[in-house]
């Protein structure tokens, strides 16, 4: 390979790695917020926040980015290929992580609300410093599976001509500069290379909160 073709690939996997983060930025509050919402006593945000749970969770990626890519256009919305893909991405991950949210507080035992009733905390108070962080050590193992989700779904913002890693592979494979084997191969390694540190990384974490916060099943 060139330096032309190796410089062309290290800048995709580096618009890759952004593309990941700035979803991920805009999934963890997306689905707290939403994950919440989704307890709420209030019946009208319960109902807002399941309707867009539901849309993106009951809808494909692709589909999602291409209507927000070539539908919001046609409503004077035109925003940037990568903006698109962040947002997109980072709202379809917020409504998976919003059902982890919220199946993670309802695993605290409900003798946890019982006794800050009892107490006279009140809801969120007792959701903000008792029952959310014996969530959290449940939420991480299935909040690890949905970033490494957001890395390979990321691949769908090369259709939306966003210069990522598969972009690049693909430029240079179709042009033959890159063998067909060689080039798929490279793309295979690279997605495998760029979520080993992410899945040792959420392991830490998991790690961390185990040894600090008490298990709502301990």
């Amino acid at each position: 390979m060139t330096q032309t073709v190796v410089d062309s690939l290290l800048r995709g996997a580096l618009v890759t790695l952004v593309v990941v983060a700035v979803a991920v930025l805009i999934a963890i509050p997306v689905a707290l917020v939403a994950g919440l919402a989704r307890l709420s006593r209030l019946r009208v945000v319960r109902l807002v926040a399941g309707a867009y749970v539901e849309v993106f969770r009951g809808t494909s990626a692709l589909v999602q980015l291409f209507w927000a890519y070539f539908v919001l256009p046609e409503f004077g919305i035109v925003l940037p290929p990568l903006t698109v893909g962040c947002a997109v991405l980072g709202l379809n991950a917020g409504a998976y992580g919003a059902e982890i949210v919220r199946g993670a507080v309802n695993a605290v035992p409900r003798g946890q609300w019982e006794a800050l009733q009892t107490l006279g905390i009140g809801r969120w108070q007792g959701m903000r410093w008792v029952v959310f962080p014996q969530a959290v050590p449940t939420m991480l193992p299935s909040a690890g599976n949905t970033l490494i989700d957001v890395l390979k779904a990321s691949a769908l913002v090369s259709l939306i001509t966003v210069s990522d890693l598969t972009r690049a592979i693909n430029q240079w494979a179709t042009t033959g500069v890159l063998d067909l084997t060689l080039a798929y191969t490279l793309l295979l390694v690279g997605y495998f290379v760029m979520s080993m540190p992410m899945s040792g990384g959420m392991r830490l974490l998991e790690r961390f909160y185990r040894r600090r916060l008490p298990s709502p099943h301990r």
